[in-house]
């Protein structure tokens, strides 16, 4: 259910996150279905077990699990398929974004670039 790429430049602790707002979106992982326990899933992943828990609290604290004391972690009824899937989205775009501009493209540069990408959708809907 969950994959992990060690050669990746995205913290695992990100992929993670990443990989339960992917399901969600994709509608596997339905509200209230239990996540994995964090020794468990850090065991099955062969990592440390802090890093399960970071992203666990990174998914609580962006509301898209609940944790309830020695039940376990949970995913919220408060995330909807389109909220996850914007999520998905925007943290791609934050990436994109980042990289950009550490390769030297301005703020300017890039609101162009977003403003034309923009008016283009404009004139197809």
């Amino acid at each position: 259910m969950f994959t992990i790429n060690f050669q990746s430049s995205v913290p695992v602790y990100r992929q993670i996150y990443d990989d339960v707002v992917r399901l969600v979106s994709l509608g596997i992982l339905k509200p209230d279905t239990k996540l994995p326990p964090v020794r468990v899933l850090a065991s099955e992943l062969g990592v440390n077990p802090n890093t399960v828990s970071k992203a666990y609290k990174m998914l609580e604290t962006d509301g898209i699990t609940y944790s309830t004391v020695g039940r376990g972690s949970f995913v919220s009824d408060k995330l909807s398929q389109t909220d996850a899937i914007k999520m998905q989205e925007i943290k791609k775009l934050e990436e994109a974004v980042n990289t950009a501009y550490k390769k030297g493209l301005t703020k300017k540069d890039m609101l162009e670039v977003v403003n034309k990408i923009c008016e283009k959708g404009k004139n197809n809907d």
